[in-house]
């Protein structure tokens, strides 16, 4: 069976357990820092994490389990009316994560939750990421496209 599928289904379930366990907002809170780098998540885990995984070993879908996780947070997210955000800067900056969070807000009218860093690679700007889309304002993608246009300039002249 396609792994997806069977993802799904179980980050379905998961969902609704959690929703009736009333204990939602932990779990996505813990499930989210497994996803980022589980030796970091904290302990002990969550009850209803737990299950999870017991019943994907005993049905032999640990392998699954990443998939399951990052399903459930979609579902999550959708019925809670939650937008994850990735904001990347090229120094630090205390006020725009606030004050792009509040824009996303009233824009999507889903509470925001915003993931800030810093990458000194982009020499100046920023790159936001909201689901499936990406509004790079950084200064290195812009002499990104200054320099493929040189260089398609300079082979039409050849």
């Amino acid at each position: 069976m396609n792994q997806g599928a069977v993802s799904s289904r179980y980050a379905k379930a998961f969902l609704r357990l959690v929703e009736e366990s009333g204990r939602g907002e932990q779990v996505f809170t813990q499930v989210r820092a497994l996803l980022k780098d589980a030796s970091a998540a904290p302990k002990p885990l969550e009850a209803d994490i737990e299950k999870l995984v017991l019943l994907l070993q005993r049905n032999r879908r640990l392998d699954c389990l990443e998939l399951v996780l990052s399903d459930f947070v979609r579902l999550w997210c959708e019925s809670q009316k939650i937008v994850i955000a990735k904001l990347v800067t090229a120094v630090p900056s205390p006020e725009l994560p606030a004050r792009v969070e509040e824009l996303l807000k009233a824009r999507t009218g889903c509470r925001v939750i915003l993931e800030s860093s810093v990458e000194p690679g982009l020499l100046g700007g920023f790159v936001l990421e909201l689901e499936n889309e990406t509004l790079d304002a950084s200064v290195r993608r812009q002499l990104d496209d200054i320099r493929r246009q040189l260089v398609q300039k300079n082979n039409r002249i050849i």
